[in-house]
């Protein structure tokens, strides 16, 4: 019996070992064994990824950008750069700094969608069809959707004010997002805000991140986890399936509405890529529904993340909140996105919010081109991945003095620098497609809300407290404690 067991041990620890030398020599061949970072990067990536399964990753990597500077060697196989000239070069229109293999662990089933395509020819179709309803025109005649939605959140925050003596503002800002992302892509809302609870189908949004997380760090662990039975993995697993049938389900009858009767259906942002479905530029219904369930999860949590964010640093700062109500003050009764974009406070708090509590602040991977390129004075052959963060461009304290301060009067001194390190949204080619709609919901939000609430405060009921607030990150950021309380 102990032979045996000494046995198995000094089989793992032969793998183990192996794999470290394999990795080693694997840097050195590459090249990157110059380039600066910890000892322990020359060897193995189970540090980076123990970052990613607790969700700091974005923290860890700035940590290492302040020890050792604008380019950093995460693994064995991977930098990271915070430069804001080379990244610019890398996510510029026409870029060759392409995105990398591990976009392809995101394929739900071999499906791809915008994020995870990465052929550029592949990606520019996509998004022709998918951007024409995301212009800022074409969100301005949704935006009674939009509006409605935020009014109706406002009243169901009120009630629970009434009723519980303080308000869920993150619930209810995810609920309100959802919500609008459903009506808006598929003519229909999920009427969470009306229910003012969570279901199923919210249940298994908020679980798709850490599946997203795990696929990414561990395929193989997933790939087996879909035979054991697990409660963990298969809870997860099962939840992507309903959101997956759910997309598909959502798009038949909508597919169904505008061919029964074309004149009476809602435009929405997946019309014209449901009319291309007999042209040359069709999408397979996989998919189809692989971008409607990217709409989805994208939709619901980036906005829900960044809108209780923005509550919740306002409400922190007495100076920051007076001056945002007296502008607020301004408004017509019947005000709009029209109007809100005129008040350079609030526009500044909206871009604080951004930079500091970017929703996608984490790792964007490209491969540098053929054979290679020189990035910040070192060679990175075209087999290594080349990653960037939002999170440690907006804490460039040459760029941002006092990073880590929210101080939405920085934006009145807009610099060149600000603007090119300024990316929650990504850039070039591959920009978020919902930017203008999120922004627009920010600005929504935030108006409505502390014109109902302009004495709110974060709320000690219930052992809330800044802890929760702490901001992990799976792929999406969120507050640790999934729920951010405010009183009057």
């Amino acid at each position: 019996m102990y032979l045996a067991n000494d046995l198995i041990l000094i089989s793992l620890g032969t793998v183990v070992l192996s794999a470290l030398i394999k990795n080693f020599i694997a840097v050195h061949k590459r090249h990157i064994a110059t380039i600066p970072g910890p000892w322990y990067t020359n060897w193995t990536d189970l540090i980076l990824e123990y970052h990613w399964i607790i969700g700091d990753r974005p923290k860890y990597v700035h940590g290492l950008h302040q020890k050792y500077g604008p380019i950093v060697r995460i693994s064995p196989d991977e930098i990271d750069i915070c430069d804001v000239n080379v990244v610019k070069e890398m996510s510029k229109a026409g870029t060759k700094f392409l995105k990398s293999a591990w976009h392809d662990k995101l394929a739900v089933g071999g499906a791809k969608n915008i994020f995870s395509v990465r052929d550029p020819k592949a990606h520019s179709l996509r998004r022709r069809l998918l951007s024409a309803h995301m212009t800022d025109a074409s969100l301005q005649l949704m935006e009674p959707v939009v509006v409605g939605k935020v009014k109706l959140a406002i009243d169901r925050m009120q009630m629970e004010m009434k009723q519980r003596g303080a308000i869920d503002v993150f619930k209810w800002w995810y609920f309100t997002s959802t919500d609008i992302i459903g009506e808006l892509t598929f003519g229909e809302s999920f009427q969470l805000l009306e229910r003012g609870e969570k279901t199923q189908f919210a249940m298994d949004l908020e679980r798709l991140p850490k599946l997203g997380m795990i696929g990414t760090a561990f395929p193989r662990l997933l790939q087996l986890a879909r035979q054991l039975p697990v409660p963990y993995f298969q809870d997860a697993l099962q939840s992507g399936k309903r959101i997956s049938a759910y997309a598909e389900q959502s798009l038949v009858s909508y597919r169904e509405s505008i061919t029964r009767e074309p004149s009476l259906a809602k435009p929405t942002l997946f019309t014209r890529l449901l009319r291309a479905s007999d042209s040359a530029d069709a999408l397979s219904d996989i998919d189809l529904t692989s971008e409607a369930r990217g709409y989805i999860v994208g939709g619901s949590d980036n906005t829900a993340v960044s809108l209780t964010y923005l509550v919740w640093a306002v409400c922190r700062n007495v100076e920051i909140r007076q001056t945002l109500l007296r502008e607020l003050e301004t408004l017509p009764m019947d005000f709009g996105d029209e109007e809100l974009r005129k008040l350079p406070f609030l526009g500044q708090v909206v871009k604080e919010t951004l930079r500091l509590y970017a929703s996608n602040p984490s790792n964007r991977p490209r491969n540098a081109p053929a054979p290679g390129a020189y990035l910040c004075g070192y060679w990175v052959p075209e087999e290594v991945t080349v990653s960037t963060q939002a999170y440690s461009l907006h804490r460039d304290k040459e760029i941002f003095p006092d990073p880590e301060r929210f101080d939405p009067w920085r934006w009145a001194s807009l610099t060149p620098e600000m603007n090119r390190a300024f990316v929650p949204f990504g850039g070039g080619s591959r920009i978020c497609l919902g930017l203008h709609l999120a922004v627009r919901e920010l600005r929504l939000g935030a108006a409505h809300f502390f014109r109902a609430f302009p004495t709110a405060r974060m709320s000690a009921a219930e052992g809330m407290s800044d802890g929760d607030m702490e901001q992990i990150c799976y792929f999406i950021m969120s507050p640790k404690g999934k729920r951010c309380l405010m009183a009057m």
